[in-house]
Formats: C-alpha cells, sequence, structure tokens
C-alpha cells in the first residue's frame, strides 16, 4: 500500500460550485461603463480591434447576462452602443 500525504480541513459548508465554462468576459467593463454613464449614445474607440469583431463579442456578453437596454450597431465601420 503506498502512502500519500493528506490534510482534513474542517468547514462550516460546502462551497458554492464555479461553472467552470463561464467566466466573466474581459469586454463587460465596456457595457458596465456605459451602463453607468448618462450618455445615451457612444462610438467606443481605443480598442485596436476590428468593430465589426468588438460588436459581435458585445452582442453575445449582452445575450449571456440578459441586458437589453444596450443596442451595438456598425457605422461607417465604427462601434456604437446606445441605450
Amino acid at each position: 500500500m503506498s502512502d500519500i500525504s493528506y490534510s482534513l480541513e474542517p468547514v462550516k459548508e460546502k462551497p458554492k460550485r464555479n461553472d467552470p465554462g463561464v467566466k466573466e468576459s474581459k469586454y463587460l467593463p465596456i457595457i458596465q461603463a456605459f451602463l453607468k454613464s448618462e450618455h445615451s449614445f457612444v462610438r467606443v474607440d481605443g480598442t485596436g480591434l476590428d468593430g465589426n469583431y468588438l460588436r459581435l463579442q458585445l452582442v453575445r456578453v449582452l445575450k449571456k447576462k440578459g441586458i437589453d437596454l444596450v443596442k451595438a450597431s456598425i457605422v461607417n465601420g465604427e462601434l456604437y452602443l446606445e441605450k
């Protein structure tokens, strides 16, 4: 029989399981900042990403989080958010 090293630590309750397939999106802060702002329309700039790609990612986050207040659209190759 092989010896293994282990320890037992008492806990008050079993912690809730994190879904390993779900992690916070790196694009969520863009949406959160827009929702906190007082602006109705904004152009998203300075990401270094193609507007269409960023729009796709933001739309996925909006859908996943159930945020219906924000619409993402492309106008002349630039990404705009509107409430």
